[in-house]
């Protein structure tokens, strides 16, 4: 049992939000359809890349780290023994006297893939809305963004079990995401089974089946279930897709409650919560200070970019202003220097 699953009571947990969520859920527990449809009207802009688009829309939106033949005029080089004689640079061979070829940058289609973690522990909140409901929110602004820039969608969902949708373009795609969100998020019908200590690696593991190279790939997750092969996973799906980790967390992730005794339960086990003693909230505070700390290094050593969205964010905006301020493959500054 995890210590961050024992923290809250269940009665706590389900308490509607202090600032729920304009035209959402009131009880920031459950996600909506409609919520996550009207989620597109909100997406203009959402900078999921901020690489130079290639200029030519017939086989792509986004330049491949592949060199062949395309649109876009990359560079020169000498001719080698099987290039294509119509590739051939004639003012640079005429120039320099050796023959050359031009090469193109290729361009392809980009999808775009989710990975959602949504074991016992995502299903909690103090404030705000439970942190399923903040992975659902960002993964539907994502998927939206993904549609409005003309890539396809795709995800790995896991609630006890793993549900793969194949990369999808245009609306169909997201609507089918959107379909799975609101089963998997749900409270009683969607935890299927019980998380085990490695969900998250075999997870990763499937997404890298999933996630065809190329792919931009977005993990939501509060990860506590990552131990040393987590970064093996994340380093060789890092090796040929762009990867963004979205951590989620809950404002008693970072203090302590108040001093006292608390009923707590992780839905199967009961007990006491005693915060009484200063021991008690200082092994509480290095314990999940600790934490933040693993995730940010793990993902600052795969170098891949960690965003933190809290239960009280506006996801719309907090996505939007970190994305902006990022380059997808580096490290996010702002998150990664706390």
């Amino acid at each position: 049992m995890r210590w961050l699953d024992r923290f809250l009571p269940r009665r706590q947990a389900a308490t509607a939000p202090e600032n729920p969520p304009a035209g959402g859920d009131p009880d920031g527990v459950h996600i909506s359809s409609d919520e996550l449809i009207r989620l597109r009207l909100k997406v203009c802009n959402l900078p999921l890349d901020r690489r130079q688009p290639a200029r030519s829309v017939i086989a792509g939106a986004h330049a491949s780290r592949f060199r062949g033949r395309g649109m876009d005029y990359q560079e020169s080089r000498n001719y080698q023994p099987g290039d294509d004689v119509r590739s051939m640079d004639w003012r640079v061979t005429a120039r320099s006297g050796q023959a050359h070829v031009k090469l193109y940058q290729e361009e392809r289609e980009r999808p775009v893939v989710l990975m959602i973690d949504l074991g016992p522990g995502m299903f909690f909140a103090t404030r705000g809305a439970f942190k399923s409901v903040i992975a659902a929110r960002a993964a539907a602004l994502l998927g939206w963004a993904a549609v409005a820039n003309g890539d396809r969608v795709g995800a790995l969902l896991f609630n006890g079990n793993h549900r793969e949708l194949r990369p999808l373009g245009g609306q169909r795609g997201v609507l089918r995401l959107i379909r799975e969100l609101v089963t998997v998020t749900d409270p009683v019908q969607g935890m299927t089974a019980p998380a085990n200590e490695n969900h998250l690696n075999e997870a990763l593991l499937r997404l890298r089946r999933v996630a065809r190279p190329g792919s931009l790939v977005f993990i939501l997750s509060d990860f506590y279930a990552i131990d040393e092969d987590t970064q093996r996973h994340l380093q060789r799906l890092r090796q040929h897709n762009d990867v963004v980790a979205c951590q989620i967390v809950d404002a008693l992730e970072s203090e302590p409650p108040p001093p006292g005794r608390y009923a707590i339960t992780d839905g199967m086990h009961s007990g006491i919560f005693d915060t009484r003693t200063a021991a008690r909230r200082q092994a509480y505070t290095r314990y999940f200070t600790g934490h933040h700390r693993r995730v940010r290094e793990l993902m600052q050593h795969c170098v891949i970019p960690l965003l933190r969205l809290a239960t009280t964010d506006d996801v719309e905006q907090r996505m939007r202003d970190a994305l902006a301020n990022s380059v997808i493959g580096t490290p996010l500054r702002s998150e990664n220097a706390a």
